[in-house]
């Protein structure tokens, strides 16, 4: 599974998700100017990114169920 490339693909749509979230959580636990300037702009940006996440893993899987 490690050498499919669309593995990894997947895998990093993932850790992009994981970072915008990060970067979220982080803006919202500092609060103030950035927090009101950029929350709902990285909310978005999370969800289109899990969006395509899900749809990556929705693909790998039916690829590689013989789809």
């Amino acid at each position: 599974m490690a050498d499919d490339p669309l593995f990894w693909v997947v895998a990093i749509a993932c850790i992009a998700v994981l970072f915008i979230l990060m970067i979220g959580v982080g803006g919202f636990a500092k609060g103030g100017d950035f927090n009101r300037k950029h929350a709902n702009r990285i909310m978005r940006y999370r969800i289109i990114a899990q969006a395509v996440a899900i749809a990556l893993i929705l693909l790998f899987v039916w690829i590689r169920s013989g789809g």
